[in-house]
């Protein structure tokens, strides 16, 4: 025997939903499941099968054939069907952190269920892959990570380009930015290099000569990988029959049917070479760059919003709430409910889903699916906040005539000030009480509104906003009775909230005004007759500090006073930021604090997209259209004492589409960067209105763009120009600040360098700095136009999906009316950039607000969860535990430096003590114990990822 032992792995890369929609894709899946359990059960020499790392195949296979639930237990627990870790195959890059933890959670708790979960970390055909990946997989357990992506290997003997990111092997050493390090397998001749292994003799004399010979080539020992298995591949029913005759032909060869335990385990083992040690984000920066899939991040930007807006949700609003009120308020932790929204959102998380690289009806379907989980998650976060809000005390307001209290909650890890939205039920009169409509009508439209003022909780006048949106049909929904329905004279107050506290609430009530009311005290003090008022009923959620209301509709009115933050036609200032629009639309902005001005900021471009939905094509020759130079129209629309803003409106017009070279070229599958297609010479209209806003307190400037896409094969970006002198730039990802280079290696010949981004990017000097920050907009360039621009993709219209064949997808040119928004944050640079970072991450966390009654309550008018210190450390996380019923909370560590977490629980909360735990949240050895207000003080490691967790009994 000469020592090179093949292992031969079986699976099938099961996509749910690609280039055939979800349901014919299931079909296919129930035939090949069945075929397995045959083939199993009837041959025992096929040992072993692994089911592609995701536990929803066997979800959607027992949807179907639920009588077959017991012969799949049994092959598992026998060991030869393994399963797990993940619950679907994600892009990691473009789901959250926490969906990605979630992800290895639920995975895991299902693949219990019917026995032991693999410790594979499997991302066969992920689209690059994520720094911090394996800090991830140690934590869950997992010493391994077998990717497809993002490495390009050089072979033994050959020389490396920069050992600090090519490997000499398939085999390597990849280490996170905290130092963690698995071994990584990289699938040099790719997931599928064991397929169809012939059992025909000549056949397979031929086919292992070469795939032995291929794989040598890469590895580092004798121990060989091939994938028996591709894309929605069939079962090889005759594989012991062809390993049989691969053992006859090539006896000097060990073959086995094996499986990622036994394989790894004997890579291990064998391993004698040096490996390279591979840092980082993976993502095949040393390629000419046409085939990195980047711009997936920028196919389907409606996806991706709707993405953003269903993870925040979760992660930020109905988990934090929910949290709170099982700990503060009494109610019920919903395990199950988070479960099915969850996994009903990373439904839509598969590489080919959330990449918007798919045919148009599996986009049409994940359109329904995030809506499915939003609105699960909107249900948790209305019974969390109804639950807090009857805890809290708000019987101060007692002493104000006409009170209608409400609690504005924070769910963000820091302290939050910021513009929040309110509607509010003035008076409700119930159909019960038998009034007839006319009548109940007359009184409503009769309330008299006028002399109301918004008071905080200390006593305080906040100027407000008041836009009465009259009469108003609602319901409640009892739990112990039938609906409950009811007109209403409802109104939206507009105000800026200050100083709310990290994972807390502070109350307001909008009462009557005059000498006698504010002679009455403040809310701090209790009501003098102790007897709560009837509940108004629920009020809305606020949306995200990112929403921005249209100006109010008359009547409307403004209560209290300040200097107007409007300083001409087209200048806003709050003393800190200075903004200008130019006659083009463009503007300027002054950073008082650190001295710096950036100019010609939000000018907008277009250009021409021959590629396809997962890469982006310049047509050759092209000069981008900018609105550069291009009069816009500019006013003020809002002028408020809290908050300002400018419309600015841009009449463009751009090409139509691509031309008929370019249409030719999609029916002849030729090869993007081979296309010669240009744009059409027609021009159809292209009208962008932006809506830009300063608060008063703010520390950045906020846009919303929207605009009505007529035309096709194209791309739309905003560019910010920095002119600051940086090498490197840092994008948020994956629980880490990643610094990337801002000019690509050298092997690079795409002309773009487009990337991934989570909550913002950022150009910093030593000086000054500027972030920008988004909901939802995946994609950004950092150019190399010697201005070191952040351009970020608004837009972009294909219409094929690409790839291996010819599928049209018309839906991809996102024709239609889009908005995109965003934050610019200028900062004093390496030294501040943190407190933009905080800023960026609280702009993805929508506010979430909740009218209530005067009444008595257990918690403070204001008050906290917790409070938490940590320089450097970014808040991910709050949730309870299902095995536990822990309290969970999770931060990182954005510096490669250590930190100091300290934590202390609030008076109401029952803490028995705090232990550090990992992604999984397993209990550990307690950091501290002891009873109310307990306190747990930690060591955070460089950009490591930190979980505690906190025995709590429900109050």
């Amino acid at each position: 025997m000469s020592g090179r032992k093949a292992h031969i792995i079986s699976h099938t890369h099961w996509d749910r939903e690609w280039y055939l929609p979800y349901e014919k894709h299931h079909v296919r899946l129930v035939a090949l499941m069945d075929t397995l359990l045959d083939t199993m059960e009837r041959e025992p020499e096929y040992r072993s099968f692994y089911l592609d790392g995701q536990t929803a195949i066997l979800e959607d296979y027992l949807q179907v054939r639920p009588e077959n639930r017991e012969r799949l237990e049994a092959l598992i627990r026998a060991g030869r069907i393994v399963i797990g870790p993940w619950y679907i195959l994600q892009d990691a890059f473009l789901t959250s952190g926490e969906a990605n933890v979630r992800n290895m959670q639920i995975g895991h708790r299902d693949a219990l269920r019917y026995g032991r979960p693999a410790k594979v970390g499997y991302f066969p055909d992920t689209f690059g892959n994520i720094g911090q990946a394996p800090q991830l997989m140690l934590q869950a357990g997992i010493d391994n990570a077998v990717f497809g992506r993002g490495v390009k290997p050089t072979g033994f003997n050959n020389t490396i380009a920069d050992a600090e990111y090519e490997s000499s092997f398939s085999e390597l050493v990849w280490e996170g930015p905290d130092g963690s390090q698995v071994l990584g397998i990289l699938f040099a001749n790719w997931y599928s290099n064991g397929n169809e292994v012939p059992a025909d003799e000549a056949e397979a004399q031929a086919f292992w000569e070469r795939k032995l010979a291929d794989a040598e080539k890469y590895a580092s020992t004798g121990e060989l990988l091939f994938m028996n298995g591709c894309d929605h591949q069939p079962i090889q029913t005759d594989l012991p029959e062809a390993i049989r005759m691969a053992r006859k032909l090539f006896p000097d060869t060990e073959f086995v049917h094996s499986n990622f335990s036994d394989y790894l385990a004997a890579v291990r083992g064998a391993q004698n070479r040096p490996l390279s040690v591979v840092k980082g984000e993976l993502r095949s920066q040393r390629t000419d760059g046409w085939s990195t899939l980047v711009n997936t991040a920028s196919a389907r930007v409606y996806l991706k919003q709707m993405n953003q807006r269903g993870q925040a949700l979760l992660e930020r609003a109905a988990e934090p709430l929910a949290s709170m009120a099982s700990a503060l308020g009494g109610a019920e932790y919903p395990h199950h409910l988070f479960t099915y929204a969850w996994k009903t959102l990373m439904q839509n998380h598969p590489h080919d889903s959330i990449c918007g690289c798919s045919v148009d009806e599996v986009h049409q379907e994940m359109v329904t699916r995030f809506a499915k989980s939003r609105h699960v998650a909107e249900t948790i976060v209305d019974d969390s906040k109804r639950a807090l809000a009857e805890a809290v005390d708000t019987s101060g307001f007692s002493k104000r005539p006409g009170a209608v209290p409400f609690v504005v909650f924070n769910t963000s890890g820091t302290e939050r000030s910021g513009t929040v939205e309110v509607e509010l039920d003035a008076e409700r009169i119930y159909f019960r009480d038998g009034i007839r409509f006319p009548e109940m009508n007359r009184r409503l439209e009769a309330l008299d509104l006028s002399g109301r003022v918004l008071v905080s909780d200390k006593g305080e006048t906040a100027a407000c906003t008041v836009e009465d949106l009259g009469l108003q049909f609602g319901y409640d929904l009892p739990d112990d009775r039938f609906r409950q329905p009811y007109m209403c004279r409802r109104v939206k107050l507009t105000f800026a909230a200050e100083g709310v506290p990290a994972l807390g609430w502070a109350s307001y009530a909008w009462a009557e005004g005059g000498a006698a009311a504010d002679k009455a005290g403040t809310a701090g003090e209790a009501g003098a007759s102790g007897e709560p008022t009837a509940s108004a009923g629920a009020a809305e959620e606020a949306g995200t500090s990112g929403k921005q209301a249209s100006v109010p509709v008359s009547p409307a009115a403004h209560t209290g006073g300040a200097a107007s933050l409007v300083d001409g036609e087209r200048v806003l200032d709050n003393g800190r930021i200075r903004v200008e629009a130019a006659a083009d639309g463009s503007l300027t902005l002054t950073d008082r604090a650190s001295g710096r001005t950036y100019r010609d900021l939000l000018v907008f471009e277009d250009t021409g997209d021959i590629g396809n939905e997962y890469m982006y094509r310049q047509p050759d020759g092209e000069t981008p259209l900018t609105t550069k130079g291009m009069p816009a129209s500019v006013r003020v629309v809002e002028d408020t004492p809290y908050r300002a803003a400018l419309e600015i409106v841009h009449e463009w017009k751009v090409p139509a589409g691509g031309d008929e070279t370019f249409e030719r070229e999609k029916r002849e599958v030729v090869y993007f960067p081979y296309r010669r297609g240009k744009r059409v010479s027609e021009l159809v209209p292209l009208t962008l209105k932006t809506i830009v806003r300063l608060e008063r307190g703010g520390k950045g400037v906020d846009f919303e763009v929207s605009f009505d896409n007529r035309a096709k094969d194209h791309r739309i970006r905003a560019l910010f120009p920095t002119d600051l002198q940086a090498a490197r730039h840092r994008a948020d990802s994956i629980f880490e600040v990643a610094v990337r280079d801002t000019e690509p290696a050298a092997e690079w010949e795409n002309p773009s360098n487009c990337q991934h981004q989570q909550a913002f990017v950022d150009v910093s000097e030593a000086e000054a700095g500027l972030t920008v920050a988004n909901l939802g907009l995946n994609e950004y360039e950092i150019l190399r136009d010697g201005r070191n621009t952040i351009a970020v993709t608004l837009l972009r219209a294909v219409g094929e999906l690409g790839d291996w064949g010819v599928f049209p997808t018309p839906e991809a040119q996102c024709i239609g009316q889009h908005t995109a928004r965003m934050r610019v944050l200028p900062h004093g640079g390496d030294d501040s950039r943190l407190e933009a970072y905080a800023d960026a991450y609280q702009y993805q966390t929508p506010w979430t607000v909740c009218q209530t009654g005067v009444h008595r309550g257990k918690l403070a008018s204001s008050g906290a969860l917790l409070e938490w210190t940590g320089a450097g450390l970014a808040f991910s996380s709050l949730t309870r535990s299902p095995e536990t019923g822990d309290l969970m909370l999770r931060w990182f560590n954005m510096m490669p430096e250590v930190a100091e977490l300290s934590v202390c629980a609030a008076q109401d909360l029952n803490i028995g003590g705090f232990y550090k735990s990992g992604i999984l949240e397993q209990r550990g050895d307690a950091l501290s114990a002891g009873p109310v207000g307990g306190r747990a003080t930690l060591a955070a490691g460089p950009c490591e990822i930190v979980t505690l967790g906190a025995v709590c009994s429900k109050s």
